[in-house]
């Protein structure tokens, strides 16, 4: 039997001024078809930075005061009405977004497309950057005891991560390039090397990033951006790390920054009539774009919106130790001083990949 909660709801908050705070906020009652969740692990992601930083990404806008926090994992401590499906105690894993289930996208399995998603953490859906979060049964998933809430909180952008690549030309035995050794780049890594894609090379600008991958990936090829050359000329260098002949180039590039550059530099490097997928969230318009060269090679363009159908699989990819995903997690704070591990998420000169909250 789990206790429902006596004490406080620490939550962390941000606001159209961009001041960052912990409120103490109310404990929910689980409505119809909703669970009320102890949440025991939730990690801080680069989109929740910017809406602290921005107040919006791209025409997603921050109006009042919201809760952040996407990747998360708990504990159901109560049950709404007609929640058959679950029991108080159960572990589980929380996908954030509460589609219409309606619209054509919904019905046709495209549920993260959903005009009408609300999606936890983008005003105004509060998140789960606090103790006690309500939440609809339908998108909760259980995990096993041998997963930690850290690795179940993990599973969201693992998520990312595995619907990029479904959308991807992944394929075994052929060469990928990872654009970017963040949390979804070092996700994407560790999938495509599940995955049997060979070689693989991650380019970064910073060397400390570079160096993380290596550590946890000795295998791959690690190639740091030089500022003081043109995309293009990176891009030369990136394709020599895979073999002399234009067949040995990759037919499949992710980029997972979102950042101009990073799109030109995986435009000039993929092979001709292979496949760019954009992973990364960026700006909402991007001033450079060699559409030429993407035209006259035949090179298809993907792009991503979060993930949908990928919790179950990446819960049995971390169970099953497919991906190992623990290194990923550099700092840990209590959600009472969940302020301060924002500020640490923001401040790469610490060293951090994922910042986590956990609450044991």
């Amino acid at each position: 039997m789990v206790a429902l909660p006596k004490e406080g709801n620490p939550a962390l908050t941000v606001d159209s001024e961009h001041n960052v705070y912990v409120t103490d906020g109310k404990v929910g009652t689980p409505k119809k078809g909703e669970v009320l969740i102890h949440v025991r692990a939730c990690g801080i992601c680069g989109s929740d930075v910017h809406f602290w930083h921005m107040g919006q990404i791209g025409d997603m806008m921050l109006e009042t005061p919201c809760v952040m926090g996407h990747e998360a994992a708990g504990e159901v401590i109560e049950l709404g009405e007609g929640v058959t499906d679950y029991k108080v105690g159960d572990r589980v894993a929380i996908e954030p977004q509460l589609p219409c289930g309606k619209c054509y996208l919904c019905m046709q399995g495209d549920y993260n497309l959903c005009q009408e998603v609300e999606f936890s953490s983008v005003w105004p859906y509060d998140g789960f950057m606090q103790r006690y979060k309500t939440h609809s049964a339908r998108f909760i998933h259980k995990i096993p005891d041998s997963m930690t809430f850290a690795q179940g909180a993990l599973v969201e952008p693992v998520a990312v991560a595995y619907h990029g690549i479904e959308r991807s030309e992944l394929s075994i035995g052929k060469g990928a390039l990872i654009i970017g050794a963040g949390p979804i780049g070092l996700c994407t890594l560790a999938l495509a090397k599940a995955s049997g894609a060979t070689p693989l090379v991650i380019n970064d600008i910073s060397k400390e990033r570079l160096d993380f991958a290596k550590k946890m990936f000795p295998s791959v090829i690690t190639y740091q951006s030089d500022l003081k050359k043109t995309n293009q000329e990176n891009a030369i260098e990136i394709r020599k790390l895979f073999g002399p002949t234009e067949y040995d180039q990759p037919p499949c590039v992710l980029e997972c920054t979102g950042v101009e550059a990073g799109i030109v530099v995986g435009a000039y490097v993929t092979r001709r009539a292979g496949t760019l997928t954009v992973i990364g969230v960026g700006k909402g318009d991007i001033n450079n774009f060699p559409f030429m060269k993407l035209s006259l090679a035949e090179i298809d363009v993907k792009f991503i919106n979060r993930y949908h159908d990928a919790w179950p699989p990446c819960i049995r990819l971390i169970a099953d130790k497919v991906i190992d995903v623990d290194a990923l997690v550099t700092h840990v704070f209590p959600f009472e001083k969940a302020d301060d591990a924002m500020r640490t998420s923001a401040d790469p000169s610490n060293g951090n990949i994922k910042v986590m909250l956990q609450d044991n």
